[in-house]
């Protein structure tokens, strides 16, 4: 058995699913049947009940997914040991982040990190707020970069930043006029939000809630981009975080307006699953994230969130 089949196996058990595990070691989903059956035939056992119709470990199975994930963690333990012994900082970093953080507020961080650590290639994917959650508990990524963190018993929660939201406009629309609004200024106008499940917009549902504002946008959308082109054009109103249309404020395509009385903040994190070894270049990259030393940044802790799930 060498150190790949044992990483085949634990990424089929977690993922319950060939072409996933397949797809996560760069492999066909037959090379992954083949690997656990010739698993089944190396150890004499039967490893995955086949009589089930859903993915079922045998309490074999079970017992050797058991030690495959010791001897990963092991295995990758002493690898970034010895990459500490040797002051070795090269390696690759996969990075999920959600859209606004990874188009806006992600890119100086890289560009500071890539300039102190040539040696490191970060590759970084854009998803949706669940699926970012989704790559980490599955292993298909290293880190996540996320809003609203959401504590999980898997994962370990790394603050990061904290967005002000503010209300953007087209610079013509009547608001575009103040320097700040009240929270009940908002209701009667044509609101473009995010889609349900992205927290922003269930944070923005709750600040309206609890003013017991109904406010029902004209237009969902599941990405900031998308939110900021439809204020552009004057369809309506958005609430934002402020780093997200910097660049829009400096051509004059938008206006960002302080809400009165609201201390609205968007907590950013870094997440990664418990437990994971962490490579000395991924150690330094959340030091760049975070602007302390990664032994200041465990001694934090996790930080719970109060808000709804991604």
């Amino acid at each position: 058995m060498h150190i790949e089949n044992f990483k085949i196996f634990s990424d089929l058990v977690e993922s319950q699913s060939f072409s996933r595990a397949a797809k996560l070691n760069g492999v066909t989903q037959s090379a992954v049947s083949q690997q656990l059956r010739a698993m089944e035939k190396h150890f004499a056992v039967l490893i995955v009940d086949r009589s089930q119709k859903q993915f079922r470990l045998t309490r074999e199975g079970q017992k050797l997914y058991d030690s495959a994930k010791e001897i990963l963690h092991r295995y990758e333990k002493l690898v970034s040991d010895l990459q500490e012994m040797k002051k070795v900082i090269s390696g690759t970093i996969h990075i999920s982040t959600i859209y606004s953080i990874g188009l806006h507020e992600l890119p100086p961080y890289i560009t500071k990190f890539l300039k102190e650590y040539p040696s490191v290639n970060v590759r970084v994917e854009y998803r949706r707020s669940n699926l970012v959650y989704e790559d980490i508990l599955h292993n298909s990524v290293d880190l996540g970069l996320i809003a609203f963190p959401t504590k999980m018993r898997q994962l370990d929660i790394i603050p990061f930043l904290e967005d002000q939201l503010v209300m953007i406009c087209n610079p013509d629309h009547p608001l575009g006029k103040k320097k700040s609004v009240e929270i009940a200024d908002l209701g009667e106008e044509k609101f473009i939000g995010f889609d349900q499940d992205i927290p922003t917009r269930k944070a923005t549902d709750q600040m309206f809630r609890d003013r017991k504002i109904d406010l029902m946008p004209v237009m969902e959308f599941d990405n900031i981009e998308t939110v900021k082109r439809a204020v552009e054009i004057n369809a309506g109103i958005s609430i934002v975080p402020s780093a997200t249309v910097k660049q829009e404020m400096k051509q004059g395509l938008l206006k960002a307006i302080t809400i009165k009385g609201s201390e609205i903040t968007r907590p950013l994190a870094i997440i990664h699953r418990k437990g994971r070894v962490l490579t000395p270049a991924m150690k330094k990259f959340i030091s760049t994230l975070t602007g302390k030393p990664y032994q200041d940044v465990l001694d934090v802790g996790e930080k719970p969130d109060k808000n709804a799930k991604s």
